[in-house]
């Protein structure tokens, strides 16, 4: 689908009331013009977590959450945008506008019929584990009780080649719909048949609740691999899913920690046991887009694999994806089990308190990481210490900017013994550079003032007319500034909140929200008179700067006949400001 316009976006966000879609999950109480709450994204005593009706978005003073009525969708019922984008408009009564490309709506049309097909097969299997003893028996066995048969939606798939192809294929668009849905496999002479046959089978959800893929499991383990998953198709992409998290969702109001494993059964089993935050890769290791889709869901993750050289190789995947996302406020743990233990097995046999002991105990990443890089390095040694440098740092430097990151790099110091040089120092190198190459404080708060005043209320851009003549000025902000004024030009309704969505992911979000979050002395008339006289100081300091740039001109290499004359008509206007 193509991306939805601003203008819907700015137009749902206008009809949203922010207060209503936050009070229907925390309450609110009022305090003047704004609303306040306990953090729903972290646990604090005070309410610090405030809503504003008049900008549209909320912001948390304690651990810097921050949006729109989107993005609290998104963070508080963990959606993806779109999702959270249909369900606003559901609320507003509104139609998402999709692309008016021919070939974008047959494509949606397509996907309807492949998230039916897939729902079929969910329906097949699981009338074929009713008639099955078989599996019946592997489930009882396996303590896997009807709750959660149901709440995972397991099934069988039957012996033989064509049972799916003769229950679903009943032509030969259904086949080929079929097909495309991962279900079919094809032998070198074209003849086409089951893929899944004689497996218990696990329906795999997407964040919607829609099956999207299958993974089956033998009854024996010499029975060829011990599971089979549906290949990559339109719906379904494993580097980007994780088994179970739909069931997690539904289990956890609140989700404080995620559990990783390796095994469908690992899940199921550990669900059976009361561990609800429990959620597997699909056969591939830990990738970049599984580390940010469970940091999503939660602040804590815990990576729990076997305790063998593979175990260790898989836990260091899952570092080297983490660690990029290692913002503060987010932790990662590892748990390596006992030789010939998984999830599974020791649930059963410990039962989940002692499981949730083990976690308790589990690795920190900090530990992890250099207990992994020291395991064959001797750092009573020069050259010991220098390996370890190096095979460090690249990694660190992937981690985001703020505490974790510098106490890693303290950590690393300690180890290597290398705290004065340059790749330790360099976050302090902008603090002492600073005073040379910014502007005076003064200057800096009359950008910062006019962006204040937008970030209050947008509309008062409109009153400049399109008139704001400042864009070369070389001071800090000005590009943002003249940005904010674009955006509320071209978008005239834009609320506060829509606009802060305009810089998602951005590095200037942060503070914008944090401006964005004043309450701002005044009204509506002094914050127009503010504005005004910010934007007639930076017309005045870009004329001073170009009379000083055609001053330093004329001195290195002297004047031409149009410098000459742009040189007097500045003059002439500086003459006029002082009069």
């Amino acid at each position: 689908m193509a991306r939805i316009p601003d203008a819907f976006i700015d137009d749902l966000l206008a009809r949203s009331d922010i207060v209503e879609v936050v009070g229907s999950r925390v309450p609110l109480k009022r305090q003047g013009k704004e609303y306040a709450a306990r953090c729903p994204f972290h646990d604090e005593r005070s309410a610090s977590f405030t809503v504003s009706p008049t900008k549209q978005f909320y912001h948390c003073f304690g651990c810097g959450a921050h949006g729109t009525a989107i993005s609290f969708l998104m963070n508080y019922d963990r959606l993806e945008f779109l999702d959270a984008v249909d369900e606003l408009a559901k609320r507003a009564g509104m139609e998402v506008p999709r692309s008016e490309n021919p070939r974008s709506a047959q494509q949606q049309d397509d996907s309807r019929e492949l998230y039916s097909a897939l729902d079929a097969a969910t329906k097949f299997f699981q009338k074929n584990l009713e008639g099955s003893e078989k599996a019946r028996s592997y489930l009882d066995g396996r303590g896997v009780d009807e709750e959660n048969r149901a709440r995972f939606q397991i099934g069988y798939a039957p012996d033989g080649y064509s049972g799916l192809r003769d229950a679903l294929g009943k032509d030969e668009r259904r086949m080929k719909l079929l097909d495309r849905a991962g279900l079919f496999s094809k032998n070198d002479r074209g003849h086409v048949y089951d893929k899944f046959r004689d497996r218990v089978m696990f329906p795999i959800f997407d964040r919607r609740g829609r099956v999207i893929a299958f993974g089956g499991r033998v009854f024996e383990k010499d029975d060829g691999p011990k599971y089979l998953n549906s290949p990559e198709t339109a719906l379904f992409h494993k580097g980007r899913e994780l088994y179970g998290l739909w069931q997690v969702r539904q289990a956890n109001q609140k989700i404080e920690r995620l559990i990783v494993v390796e095994g469908y059964m690992d899940v199921v089993s550990l669900f059976q046991f009361g561990v609800t935050q429990a959620v597997a890769t699909l056969g591939t290791a830990t990738t970049p887009d599984h580390a940010e889709l469970l940091f999503r869901n939660a602040p804590d993750v815990f990576f729990c694999f076997d305790g063998d050289a593979a175990g260790r190789r898989a836990g260091w995947k899952a570092l080297e994806s983490v660690l990029p996302r290692m913002k503060d406020g987010r932790q990662a743990f590892f748990l390596f089990l006992p030789d010939g233990e998984d999830p599974d097995s020791i649930v059963r046999k410990e039962g989940a308190e002692a499981f949730d002991e083990r976690l308790k105990q589990a690795t920190p990443l900090s530990q992890f990481f250099f207990d992994e890089l020291t395991r064959e390095i001797n750092l009573g040694t020069l050259d010991g210490k220098a390996r370890l440098a190096e095979r460090a740092k690249p990694m660190l430097a992937q981690i985001p900017d703020g505490a974790f990151g510098d106490l890693m790099k303290q950590q690393l110091a300690q180890l290597t013994g290398l705290g004065g040089n340059a790749q330790a120092s360099r976050p302090q190198m902008p603090q002492r550079a600073a005073p040379r190459t910014i502007q005076p404080a003064a200057k800096r708060s009359l950008v910062r003032g006019a962006i204040a005043v937008l970030l209050q209320q947008p509309s008062l851009a409109l009153t400049l007319g399109g008139k704001h003549h400042f864009q070369g000025l070389r001071l800090p902000g000005v590009e943002l500034l003249l940005e904010l004024l674009g955006l509320v030009e071209q978008r005239p309704d834009i609320s506060t909140g829509a606009l802060l969505e305009h810089f998602d992911g951005r590095e200037e979000q942060a503070s914008l929200h944090t401006l964005a979050a004043q309450t701002l002395a005044g009204d509506e008339a002094m914050w127009t008179v503010e504005l005004h006289d910010a934007v007639g100081q930076l017309e005045k300091q870009l004329l001073f700067q170009r009379i000083d740039d055609l001053n330093a001109k004329q001195r290195q290499q002297g004047l031409d006949d149009t410098d000459k004359y742009e040189m007097r008509e500045l003059l002439k206007a500086r003459a006029n400001l002082r009069l």
